[in-house]
């Protein structure tokens, strides 16, 4: 977006025209400022007093966190579940990918865990048992990292 007409400039086109008598259309063609914008000064300025341009708020982010502290701890207590996960307890609706973003700003890391997340204890213990009654010749143990095809 360009940068708005300068207030000195705003100022100088205001006063030729209220106070010198200069009509819109001259003064438009002096100064090389649009009739459209030279009214939109003038009703402006009778609105508020003052013919400022207005305030335009640039974009940006709008941080979704701001208690660092409080994500912090939360990290440390949720530190072994995923991004969406993460993003699923943290009170506010936030994406994963804040969530990521965050932990990177505060120096979180996170090892990959390579166990099953949803393991069963029970019938792993049940598999043990059943392993344990069979003969030894009839268990097989498989290595698919070494196979050849």
């Amino acid at each position: 977006m360009p940068a708005p007409y300068s207030y000195d400039l705003r100022q100088k086109v205001i006063d030729a025209i209220e106070l010198d008598g200069m009509p819109k259309t001259e003064a438009s063609q002096v100064f090389h400022v649009s009739r459209n914008t030279i009214n939109l000064w003038l009703q402006r300025k009778a609105q508020t007093g003052d013919f400022l341009p207005k305030p335009h708020h640039r974009p940006g982010n709008n941080h979704k966190i701001t208690d660092w502290e409080k994500f912090k701890a939360f990290a440390q207590e949720h530190g072994d579940k995923t991004a969406a996960q993460m993003a699923e307890l943290w009170d506010d609706d936030i994406s994963p990918r804040t969530i990521s973003r965050a932990l990177k700003k505060i120096g979180f890391t996170r090892k990959k865990t390579y166990g099953y997340q949803e393991r069963d204890e029970q019938q792993r213990e049940e598999f043990m048992a059943q392993i344990e009654q069979m003969k030894p010749e009839e268990v097989v143990y498989l290595d698919e990292a070494g196979m050849n095809s």
